[in-house]
């Protein structure tokens, strides 16, 4: 269930990933940077060429709390962050639709850059949400997934 407060936007989402609302959410006077990652399904992964559809499944409860431990982390890290969404899609995705969407709102773009990075960077590694790859002929678990890793 996506949360929403003053500061953090966090949610999975069985339905499109709202990046408009996103950027217009985090777009505040005191920013004079926004910045938006959104990873999109791809035709291909390591070594299978024809990738058609991906389907995420998360460990809910856990894959929430991971998401606002990221975002408690950016903000230490980087305290004049102003705003951060981290939203990710669950379930069956087709070519080109967006994936994951991570916005940060800041004062000036160097920390809003790096803000973004360190979020996605750590998202991918922390947070317990996997995919399966359907391909032409197969299916099966991402290549690139990995053990996760505390943050």
């Amino acid at each position: 269930m996506p949360a929403l407060d003053d500061l953090n936007w966090i949610g999975l989402y069985r339905e499109r990933l709202p990046v408009e609302e996103a950027m217009a959410w985090a777009t505040r006077p005191g920013c004079g940077a926004v910045v938006c990652f959104t990873g999109v399904v791809r035709d291909h992964s390591e070594g299978r060429p024809d990738v058609t559809t991906l389907t995420y499944e998360a460990y809910e409860e856990q894959a929430e709390d991971k998401l606002r431990a990221v975002a408690v982390e950016a903000r230490r890290r980087w305290p004049e962050v102003d705003r951060i969404a981290l939203l990710h899609r669950l379930g069956r995705l087709a070519l080109s639709e967006a994936s994951v969407v991570v916005v940060v709102g800041s004062p000036h773009r160097p920390e809003a850059f790096d803000a973004g990075r360190f979020c996605i960077d750590t998202l991918k590694e922390t947070v317990p949400i996997w995919k399966t790859e359907e391909w032409e002929g197969g299916a099966g678990w991402a290549a690139s997934d990995h053990p996760l890793r505390s943050l």
